[in-house]
């Protein structure tokens, strides 16, 4: 990966992770830029045609940036299990007039196509896949319209899977890290791994570049990841709390309130595990939450906008990893060159 990174003109190996719904938004992937480092847009949960807003918005000023992409790789809900979640959660939204029985299952594909025929027409200089692998025809493409490729995998077993798809680096996500697990298997996560360790397992099969992701806090942590094999360091949570970050008010000050909270890993909010700080969201419904991914996710969408709007951090998502404490307020800038700094 440094041999990429530099071909990119990247020369501070933090990562911006890309955090949909919200968290990321241009001005993170800009101050990415400005610190040496590469930014990630989420284009999760935005329609093709905002993703390409954002794009447009950073072309000027950013010239070298990356989109992330949920690949498709659908949790199919049972709709018993899922109409008698939506009654479960429903006293919960009469708090903002919403009528969440209503809604039907939605099994989408995050508009997958229209994103790829996006960045097949206006490339972007990386572009990386969360929750499942493309098809070959899609790698293909991206690589002939120039960009480098980056899979998300979670074990040695899927970094091997990934490896022979084709993709140009990997992105290693450990246990710790803060909302959705990328695992291509959401039904049953592996046992936990330390970082470290599961970056030199993946290593040890493969020879691909690796970003080391997940949980990691500060510049101990960082040099941990990278002494045991990987090219780079990719945070987000800690970058949740900057200026640049897009995350909602309510959000931000839990996440200054969480001090030594540990987190939890749940599907309550979207039917696929998710690491987040507890609130009484998590308390009451994450024990019958159902799987399902994408329908339970669509399910909650209202609810959490409405109480992100009234302030409400007791019935949003709280996406957090384990080094949620260290996230500060500043610059997002300051904050990946300080995580650099020494490396």
């Amino acid at each position: 990966m440094n041999g990429l990174l530099a071909s990119l003109g990247v020369s501070n190996p933090v990562l911006a992770a890309p955090m949909a719904g919200g968290p990321t938004i241009p001005a993170m992937v800009a101050a990415a830029t400005r610190a040496g480092s590469l930014g990630f847009l989420a284009g999760g949960y935005k329609t093709a045609e905002e993703l390409a807003a954002q794009i447009g918005s950073l072309r000027g000023s950013t010239p070298v940036f990356g989109v992330n992409l949920f690949a498709p790789n659908p949790v199919p809900v049972d709709r018993d299990a899922y109409h008698r979640y939506a009654v479960a959660i429903q006293v919960e939204a009469d708090q903002y007039g919403l009528d969440l029985t209503s809604i039907s299952p939605l099994e989408d594909d995050d508009q997958w196509h229209a994103k790829v025929d996006l960045l097949r027409a206006d490339p972007v200089a990386v572009v990386s896949f969360t929750f499942g692998i493309p098809d070959p025809s899609v790698i293909r493409d991206l690589h002939r319209a120039g960009s480098l490729l980056v899979q998300t995998v979670t074990t040695p077993e899927e970094a091997r899977l990934a490896a022979s798809s084709g993709v140009d680096a990997l992105a290693v996500q450990g246990f710790g890290a803060g909302g959705h697990y990328g695992t291509l298997t959401p039904d049953h996560l592996p046992v936990p791994v330390a970082l470290p360790d599961l970056v030199r397992q993946v290593r040890h099969v493969v020879a691909l570049p690796l970003v080391a992701a997940g949980g990691l806090a500060n510049r101990v942590d960082v040099a941990a990841v990278l002494q045991a094999g990987a090219d780079a360091a990719m945070v987000g949570t800690v970058l949740l709390r900057t200026d640049e970050s897009g995350a909602s008010d309510p959000y931000k000050s839990a996440l200054g309130e969480g001090g030594d909270r540990q987190t939890l890993v749940t599907r309550a909010f979207s039917g696929r595990p998710a690491r987040a700080l507890p609130n009484l969201f998590t308390a009451r419904y994450d024990a019958i939450a159902p799987e399902g991914y994408p329908a339970i996710h669509h399910l909650t969408t209202p609810l959490r906008r409405a109480a992100a709007a009234a302030g409400d951090s007791d019935r949003i998502n709280l996406w957090a990893g384990t080094g949620h404490a260290s996230a500060q307020e500043g610059s997002a800038e300051k904050t990946l060159s300080r995580l650099a700094e020494a490396l």
